[in-house]
């Protein structure tokens, strides 16, 4: 005799638990106010305690403060939420404490040229030489021109030469051993000390037009010998990064190399070259001992990099402070001044290269 089992009949309850009652009945979790009141803890006991011996610096206390927030902090969420909880809560602290900390340069650095240099941050310095002028007035304005002269004629040699050596390197010349030479030469060439560079410039002038010549040209030729392993390296690594399943798909349309390269490589990789281009410009633009070298300094403007001496910004600041005239507090506030406008600049550079790339970059549809 068979039995037939009702199949409408229920089944043992199978418990859901809601989110709040997983919540729970998992390990415990510290309030969302835990770490903040951990940290204020930290430097309540850190500086009470210096206070208390008398040795209170601010390094000392804020160091102190971060390890024993690390510490207090690690040791509270072990016993509440468990042992991965809490190294992920140490790590965290860790990364944030080394970003911080790689801040503090920058601040300063720019804390520092900002309220020295805006006291001279005025029409004036954008409007006058230095040409006749003793002690106060004056400005920087030959000294702007020649910067962006010098450095635009770097890049005009520098840029096509980049970005062609790199193309090269990644798509014609894999494998092959010019292509490993020049990689070697662009390495060699990324550790050449500036002033080498300028000596350089120097010395290949000086064979056509003499001893003692000092062109605004000899200048950019000896940034741009800085500038292209700069620009070779950051193109190289974009284009590589470029998945081959495009070039593949526009191959198998038929279409050339030379064209996938131009409509669907560079374009897709164009925001990195348009950042590494602006990377080796930044480099290149505050460069002082080369222009030194190949450049020299006047007083006056020169629009003309092929006759005669230019001024630029990095050696005008540098002669401002280190050969002042008297009175010399006017030299030193024109040398804090070209150093914000040469920060300025690069901070203009930036935000162009963000446009470029944003306007040529591939759009989705």
């Amino acid at each position: 005799m068979s039995i037939e089992t009702d199949k409408t009949t229920p089944q043992h309850d199978v418990d859901v638990a809601t989110p709040l009652e997983s919540r729970i009945a998992r390990k415990g979790q510290l309030p969302r106010w835990g770490t903040a009141a951990a940290l204020a803890g930290a430097a309540v006991i850190i500086g009470g305690a210096l206070a208390a011996t008398g040795a209170f610096s601010i390094g000392l206390f804020v160091f102190l403060t971060v390890v024993l927030f690390a510490v207090g902090l690690y040791a509270i969420s072990r016993a509440v939420e468990g042992g991965r909880k809490a190294a992920d809560r140490v790590v965290t602290i860790v990364v944030t404490s080394a970003f911080l900390l790689a801040l503090i340069p920058l601040i300063s650095v720019v804390w520092t040229v900002l309220s020295n240099g805006v006291a001279r941050f005025d029409a004036e310095f954008f409007s006058s030489s230095m040409r006749g002028v003793v002690g106060e007035g004056g400005g920087g304005y030959h000294a702007i021109m020649g910067t962006l002269i010098i450095t635009a004629l770097a890049a005009a040699m520098s840029i096509p030469v980049g970005l062609l050596t790199a193309v090269y390197l990644v798509e014609y010349g894999v494998g092959t051993r010019l292509a490993r030479s020049i990689t070697f030469f662009v390495d060699v060439m990324t550790g050449i000390p500036s002033i080498v560079a300028g000596l350089f410039a120097y010395a290949l002038f000086a064979l056509f037009a003499g001893p003692g010549v000092r062109l605004g040209f000899a200048g950019a030729v000896a940034l741009s010998v800085l500038m292209i392993p700069v620009v070779v390296r950051a193109t190289e690594e974009m284009l590589k990064i470029v998945p081959n399943e495009l070039r593949e798909a526009a191959f198998a349309l038929g279409v050339p190399k030379w064209r996938t390269i131009l409509k669907v490589v560079i374009p897709t990789s164009i925001a990195g070259i348009a950042s590494g281009i602006t990377l080796a410009i930044a480099r290149v633009i505050g460069e002082t001992a080369p222009l030194l070298i190949a450049v020299g300094i006047t007083t006056g403007l020169n629009f003309n990099p092929f006759d005669g001496r230019q001024a630029t910004l990095p050696v005008f600041a540098y002669y401002s402070y280190a050969a002042p005239g008297v009175p010399r507090d006017p030299y030193v506030d024109r040398a804090w001044t070209a150093a914000l406008v040469l920060i300025v600049i690069v901070m203009v550079l930036n935000l162009a290269a963000r446009l470029i790339a944003r306007l040529f970059a591939p759009k989705n549809r």
